[in-house]
């Protein structure tokens, strides 16, 4: 049975850095608030005029991380788009990436599952190398946030948390035991899918009915979060499918060189740390720099702990994420 391995990592962020102290003249708010409940310095927001969307930016990490694999875009033989901010309702991002990068007429498979989702498109990218169909695929989580937020005092509890940005991996295929990608873990719980979502635009919520049937102060096609709700549902997720993980493959916390988890709040990150026992050498966080980048968070953070040399040959690397769904995940790579 054949295993899988990353074999190039690559991510891009915007240029333009929006800081609290920004954010504090267009809406109530300030550094020293928006630190204190989520360790958030300052995020990277797409600039009008700049060229960046969420396909174009997975295009701009896709070429690092191919680059860095030593491959072309020929040898690529799947393309899998990590996103909840296409650039358009339909398609979805895996096409234009696929078309942008003039790739052969691969497959392209979107996927949906916010936080969670570059978790969820590794663990599917692993499974078609294991089968042994193909040989190269491409893993991109990217997301434009910026432009669909409410930045307001009125939807300042959602909007000072998120950034854009995206990171990319390829995963190739390996016959070497025992190291690469041992195993992911996914799960759902859909019961409280409306406590973090964007009802609308949507085919329950198109825009003529929303214009028509609600006032100006809640429009509904801004992101709502139930932020106390998530965190308790997060903290306790976290350490459940990191633990499956290890578990699954004889192994405890104290084997674990490096944490990367899905950058949604620092405290969270914080809180899964302690329970772990690990120390700050043990965990990568970047969320202070970018906010939550969703469906990129992980793979710029395993990007940048790779760059900085945090990330070795025979280390055992552990990614996990939980959000919107909810959807949880982890996966466990021996590097």
């Amino acid at each position: 049975m054949y295993t899988s391995r990353i074999s190039g990592l690559g991510s891009y962020v915007p240029e333009n850095v929006v800081t609290n102290d920004d954010l504090s003249k267009i809406m109530d708010t300030n550094d020293a608030w928006i630190q204190e409940r989520t360790g958030i310095k300052e995020r990277r927001h797409i600039k009008k005029g700049d060229g960046n969307s969420t396909s174009t930016m997975g295009v701009k990490a896709a070429k690092i991380a191919l680059e860095r694999a030593n491959v072309s875009t020929d040898d690529i033989d799947l393309i899998i788009f990590a996103t909840l901010s296409p650039d358009m309702y339909f398609p979805g991002g895996g096409v234009r990436v696929q078309e942008m990068m003039n790739m052969r007429t691969i497959p392209a498979l979107d996927v949906r599952n916010q936080c969670s989702g570059f978790v969820y498109a590794l663990s599917v990218a692993d499974q078609y190398i294991k089968t042994g169909m193909y040989k190269n695929v491409l893993v991109i989580g990217s997301e434009n946030h910026s432009g669909g937020l409410d930045m307001s005092t009125r939807g300042r509890a959602v909007s000072v948390i998120f950034g854009d940005g995206a990171g990319a991996a390829v995963v190739t295929r390996s016959e070497e035991d025992g190291k690469g990608i041992l195993s992911t873990h996914l799960h759902s719980e859909g019961a409280h899918a409306k406590e973090l979502s964007l009802e609308g635009p949507s085919t329950d919520h198109w825009v003529p009915e929303i214009i028509a049937e609600n006032p100006q102060e809640n429009i509904p096609y801004y992101p709502y979060m139930n932020g106390q709700f998530v965190f308790k549902n997060a903290v306790v997720r976290f350490s459940e499918v990191i633990n499956e993980g290890l578990q699954a493959n004889g192994l405890s916390a104290t084997d674990i060189n490096m944490l990367i988890p899905h950058q949604a709040n620092l405290r969270i990150s914080q809180f899964v740390q302690k329970q772990f026992r690990l120390s700050d050498d043990q965990v990568y966080n970047n969320i202070q720099k970018y906010g939550n980048t969703t469906a990129a968070s992980i793979p710029i953070a395993l990007t940048e702990a790779w760059e900085q040399g945090k990330v070795n040959d025979g280390d055992l690397v552990v990614l996990a994420a939980f959000g919107s769904g909810f959807t949880w995940g982890s996966a466990i790579i021996k590097w």
